[in-house]
């Protein structure tokens, strides 16, 4: 390894090492996979009526199966592409809790989190769903650098307690409560930072899961103009020079295979089941790395979809074949060399 490569590969250990002594437990929510049962209250007809135009905060309840809890929440639809009306008839979730959960409470230290929904009422997309979940959940495997995810049988109501429908969901770590479980920090940046900054071991790991689940839709080192760092990305701080990049919102992956899911136009393919690597060509050697720890994950990857509540077994079947070919492209060294890392990022 040359001088600079090897300085570097120093840096992104230290700046790892600095902070895990301050790494902190989870928040009761995600403690634990056990999905949870509950019920939402609210005005979510006009929440997804309205959900495109302008996602209006409006007053709910959040209660826990049996009555266990009821919360007084705000509920406001969420998302970019999810939002439209075209892509789904119910939008994405953001509930606010306006007062701290009792410390006794599952949503003890919650403030705001993301719900994912069921997008359309057709049964199929409960199993689009799910496959998301699952996605976060294989990245758990792989690091603890990763969002954790609580699958949630919901009961939807309308404001007069009236039964809508009853669909899978779940909930989406805070980015905050992520970082302190790991000794870091949420990264403050513009909207794009050079690639150099990026951790390596971390970047590596990154790349290959997104090419892994077939995923196009993100960028670990930029986002829209405005809105801040990454696409379906966010940026850890510790107390070295690199920044720790972690990955969201999987449901444009060729695993999950959503009907309104399509290639980015400049990738020039038909089908989001097309992978592609985006690492960049300075990780490869902790891709290397990375791609061989995947590859001993391989039997506890495939067995977490026979664990997924609501998963049909066709849903499965489709899953376990479909990541068969990644594990193909990566069952040694020399074959992630020629089939992943030869198409990497200068």
């Amino acid at each position: 390894m040359g001088g600079s490569k090897m300085k570097y590969a120093l840096g992104s250990l230290l700046a790892l090492a600095g902070t895990a002594a301050a790494a902190q437990p989870a928040t009761p929510l995600f403690t634990s996979d056990a999905p949870i049962a509950l019920t939402i209250r609210g005005p979510l007809g006009s929440i997804a009526k309205g959900a495109e135009r302008s996602p209006t905060p409006r007053d709910g309840t959040l209660a826990l199966a049996g009555n266990a809890e009821n919360h007084a929440v705000r509920l406001t639809a969420r998302g970019i592409t999810r939002r439209r009306k075209e892509t789904c008839q119910f939008p994405p979730l953001r509930v606010e809790f306006p007062q701290p959960p009792a410390a006794t409470s599952l949503f003890a230290g919650q403030r705001r989190l993301k719900l994912v929904t069921h997008c359309r009422p057709a049964e199929g997309f409960q199993q689009h769903l799910l496959l998301e979940y699952a996605a976060y959940r294989i990245f758990n495997l792989i690091t603890p650098l990763s969002f954790r995810a609580r699958l949630a049988t919901i009961d939807y109501l309308d404001q007069d307690g009236r039964p809508l429908t009853r669909r899978y969901g779940f909930f989406i770590e805070d980015l905050d409560d992520l970082a302190r479980r790991n000794g870091l920090k949420e990264a403050r940046v513009g909207d794009r930072i050079p690639s150099v900054q990026l951790e390596g071991q971390q970047s590596a790991r990154f790349a290959l899961f997104e090419y892994m689940i077939g995923n196009l839709d993100w960028s670990m080192r930029a986002g829209p103009a405005g809105e801040g760092c990454c696409h379906n990305g966010r940026l850890l701080a510790g107390n070295g020079a690199y920044y720790t990049p972690v990955p969201y919102d999987f449901d444009y992956s060729g695993l999950v295979d959503a009907p309104y899911a399509v290639p980015p136009e400049h990738f020039k393919i038909s089908s989001v089941r097309t992978r592609v690597y985006q690492g960049y060509c300075r990780h490869n050697a902790a891709a290397l790395l990375a791609a061989a720890d995947i590859r001993a994950k391989r039997p506890a990857v495939e067995a977490l979809f026979g664990q997924v509540p609501g998963m049909d077994q066709r849903t499965r079947r489709g899953a376990v074949a479909y990541l068969a070919r990644f594990f193909e492209d990566i069952a040694t060294d020399a074959s992630v060399q020629a089939r992943v890392l030869k198409k990497c990022v200068a």
